[in-house]
């Protein structure tokens, strides 16, 4: 429970980033959008909507292709247990810059539809930039818990650790459910427990060398372990009622240095996740000697150029109906 409320301070936020000029809403694919006159969010996401569309979401940003490749083996198990084909209308929630939307729009191709729902202006600035022309996606800049998405519109509801945010997340699924057809569903991924993802903790505690601990957080407050008690995601996903729920937990090996070696490993765990949230606003030699002992912590996982660690998500799937 402590490494729970650790962590949650950190923000691996994909869903709660928000808007910036009014975005549209779609109406039946592409092509086919009208503009939202006033953009809404839910009350409480106020600090993520802020966190989100500053600097911070431009250092995610910037750090896309990196990402895409860290995170691939989480989206290759996402799609393959969403299982989408031609002709699905799918909902991405906190689709980040893109890649999974990206995905599933070339499994819905040619007359499915993809709409890539994310709060990050920065973020989706970057998502258009890299969609294929004539691919079928859309992106929206909103919240997914407020945003009038067209009634039983939707085949499938897909997220990538966009999920895990959600202020309320009952309501919020609610919303999505509502958006899907009577033959809906959902598949999301999300993060199990800290202790089974040292790919993130292991780094942290050679942070903890040199700052303080990150301000607990309480065990349902929205971060990336919000979602990795099963009890707690099926008394959501019920409350928001879906049906049939599942959990598979799928055990993953993350290469922190997309194959670039030690140094790039040390990099990466700095710039992002909580060892960066733990390191923001120290000084540059307190940086250099956490640098340092990152470096010590993953010297001996080191094989070649890469320095894989295990990781541990949570695919959940539901029925709308």
């Amino acid at each position: 429970m402590t490494f729970i409320r650790l962590v949650n301070f950190e923000v691996w936020l994909i869903n709660f980033k928000h808007l910036e000029k009014p975005q549209f809403t779609a109406l039946g694919g592409r092509g086919n959008m009208r503009p939202m006159e006033t953009p809404t969010a839910h009350d409480k996401n106020a600090d993520q909507i802020a966190y989100w569309n500053g600097a911070n979401g431009q250092r995610w940003t910037d750090r896309q292709a990196e990402q895409d490749v860290l995170l691939a083996p989480v989206s290759r198990a996402l799609i393959d247990r969403a299982a989408a084909k031609a002709g699905d209308r799918i909902i991405d929630v906190g689709c980040g810059c893109g890649a999974t939307s990206i995905a599933f729009a070339e499994k819905a191709a040619p007359v499915g539809f993809v709409l890539g729902v994310d709060i990050s202006g920065p973020m989706l600035s970057r998502a258009r930039q890299l969609a294929p022309k004539g691919l079928p996606v859309d992106f929206v800049q909103a919240d997914a818990t407020v945003y009038p998405f067209d009634p039983q519109s939707f085949d499938l509801v897909v997220s990538r650790f966009g999920v895990m945010f959600f202020a309320e997340p009952a309501i919020s699924f609610a919303n999505l459910r509502r958006a899907l057809r009577p033959s809906g569903r959902v598949t999301f991924a999300c993060w199990r427990e800290p202790r089974e993802n040292p790919w993130m903790m292991a780094p942290l505690q050679a942070v903890y060398q040199h700052v303080p601990k990150l301000p607990p957080q309480g065990p349902e407050d929205p971060g990336p372990f919000a979602f990795a008690s099963e009890e707690r995601v099926h008394r959501i996903l019920g409350e928001a009622g879906y049906k049939g729920i599942g959990m598979e937990p799928v055990g993953l090996s993350f290469d922190i240095s997309i194959g670039r070696g030690l140094e790039a490993a040390v990099q990466g765990a700095l710039q992002i996740g909580p060892s960066s949230r733990a390191l923001d606003g120290h000084p540059p030699d307190i940086r250099a000697a956490a640098a340092e002992s990152v470096r010590e912590l993953l010297t001996p996982f080191v094989r070649g150029d890469s320095v894989p660690l295990a990781g541990s998500i949570w695919i959940v799937t539901a029925r709308g109906s």
